[in-house]
């Protein structure tokens, strides 16, 4: 956990899961789940299974299951996953690309 208050500077690697309340100005590489708190910033790319969203994400998002942005989510940057769910408020100013499988189903771009 990177709790509030916290900066990081400089890439983040975990295995498992983790939680961000605070910031990290660099990456962040999971082998399971990100979960950004609503006071979480990441000025970075996020790479995980699954990503849930409430902060700010400056970078692009890749996730091999589902990304979730809660009402309170800001994405300035391209989002690639298998799921995505987008709560009514969120902002996403950039590109989604949806596979499954291995294929592509979808493009969309939205901003």
């Amino acid at each position: 956990m990177i709790g509030k208050g916290t900066v990081v500077d400089g890439d983040v690697r975990v295995r498992n899961s983790v939680r961000i309340d605070g910031k990290v100005n660099g990456n962040v590489k999971t082998t399971d789940t990100v979960v950004l708190g609503k006071e979480g910033e990441v000025v970075g790319q996020i790479q995980a299974k699954h990503v849930l969203l409430a902060g700010k994400v400056r970078g692009n998002i890749t996730a091999s299951g589902k990304v979730f942005l809660e009402s309170t989510a800001s994405v300035f940057g391209d989002i690639k996953a298998s799921r995505l769910v987008v709560d009514e408020g969120a902002l996403l100013d950039g590109k989604c690309r949806m596979k499954e499988g291995g294929e592509q189903r979808e493009k969309t771009e939205i901003g």
